[in-house]
């Protein structure tokens, strides 16, 4: 099988996470692969925060648990990087952008063999004071809008591929 073909379909969302840190040039390899994504009007309206910082990764986790529906403690669940992905609000396509950006990173990290998970509530997170504190203290300006958070690390656990619903193409010749 081709190899693209074969890391879409071995891609799983990966919830647990060794605390090894990840190797910085695999990092720079999964976000350039993100930004490598199509974007309308080729507009690149997405950018990424590569965050392995642990303070601000710990803060980022306690702002996103905060508007967490199931109040886990950790909802990066204990990864050691997160990538943040947010894009400009001028750009027309700026959440299919960052959505682009996202899958691509997902398999990226597949291809890499680590760990990833898109978790939610990046837009809650950065609409806060304190995540819009955050953007102004890393000297990023504009009206940018989360995506989503790319966690990414060294899975302690891999699951099994989910099964796929059948009857979800139409083909019309």
């Amino acid at each position: 099988m081709n190899e693209v073909l074969k890391t879409i379909k071995e891609r799983v969302s990966v919830k647990k996470y060794k605390t090894d840190p990840v190797a910085p040039e695999l990092i720079e390899q999964i976000v350039e692969a993100g930004l490598c994504a199509p974007s309308g009007l080729n507009a690149q309206s997405a950018i990424v925060l590569a965050v392995t910082n642990k303070e601000l990764r710990d803060e980022l986790s306690f702002l996103n648990a905060g508007k967490d529906p199931f109040k886990r403690s950790d909802p990066f669940y204990g990864a050691p990087c997160v990538l943040v992905v947010l894009a400009e609000k001028s750009a027309p396509t700026y959440l299919y952008d960052g959505t682009l950006v996202m899958e691509n990173m997902l398999l990226a990290a597949q291809s890499l063999g680590l760990g990833a998970c898109w978790i939610h509530r990046a837009k809650e997170t950065f609409e806060t004071p304190e995540g819009k504190a955050i953007l102004k203290k890393l000297g990023i300006e504009g009206d940018y809008e989360g995506i989503g958070n790319c966690i990414v690390g060294y899975p302690d656990i891999r699951p099994e591929p989910k099964p796929r619903k059948e009857n979800r193409a139409y083909y019309i010749k």
